[in-house]
């Protein structure tokens, strides 16, 4: 039987935190003896492989940068070393790879060459916060951002609250962080009052606060502080 390589999806940090608190030992030693790999950032996956520590020095790992304009030969390319029995690995800019994430292409790629696909685990901020949330965990739906525009904001917000009362599907999105606040307060002015919102902080770190409500109750108290910090946003509203 014909050798196959291996392409390693290892989830990252989803902030700061100690590397055994979020990924397994056997995952952190696999990480840290790899001397190539294909990131969505650069400067963030050496970070990670300093957090975890490198078999060899980090400046003599071979780090591919994928981005949405990444060209499908690039990628063919940088799997086809590995096609004949060699491993690489693909990380995110945080938590999980090719989950709401480019390296998604790259699995299919490896898939379409004939390459073994070995997922590890590790943090994933859109299950951990389902699970903290106590929303409806087995049908839900991610769609990561919504709209920058304030009214197209709104308007997508009720049209995933409708979805949400049709389907009995708890809806899940992510801001970016320094517009958590303006996301929030959208949130509040739009939803029903007997939605129920979920607030999902800084996962798997120190500042970790997870907080589910109805909205009617959200605005009976202080807002969250959420100011630059990775958000996740979940809700499910009755039907």
């Amino acid at each position: 039987m014909k050798p196959s390589g291996i392409l390693h999806l290892v989830p990252v940090s989803l902030g700061d935190a100690p590397p055994e608190r979020w990924l397994p030992a056997e995952a952190r030693a696999l990480a840290g003896r790899l001397d190539t790999y294909i990131a969505e950032n650069a400067k963030t996956a050496r970070a990670f492989l300093k957090a975890i520590g490198t078999v060899r020095p980090i400046q003599e790992i071979t780090i591919h940068t994928l981005d949405a304009r990444t060209d499908d030969r690039d990628i063919a390319a940088w799997l086809k070393p590995i096609a004949a029995g060699g491993e690489i690995g693909l990380v995110s800019e945080a938590g999980c790879p090719a989950v709401a994430d480019p390296g998604a292409r790259v699995a299919r790629a490896a898939h379409a060459m004939g390459i073994r696909v070995q997922p590890w685990v590790g943090p994933s901020s859109i299950l951990l916060g389902l699970m903290a949330s106590g929303l409806d965990g087995q049908r839900f739906a991610f769609h990561g951002y919504a709209p920058v525009d304030a009214g197209e904001r709104a308007r997508q917000l009720r049209e995933w609250e409708q979805a949400s009362a049709r389907h009995n599907q708890t809806q899940i999105l992510i801001e970016t962080p320094y517009r958590n606040g303006a996301m929030f307060a959208t949130m509040l002015a739009t939803l029903r009052p007997a939605t129920l919102l979920c607030v999902a902080r800084a996962l798997t770190t120190e500042r970790e606060w997870v907080r589910t409500h109805s909205v009617a109750d959200w605005k009976r108290q202080p807002p969250p502080d959420l100011d630059k910090q990775p958000t996740l946003f979940l809700f499910l509203a009755k039907a």
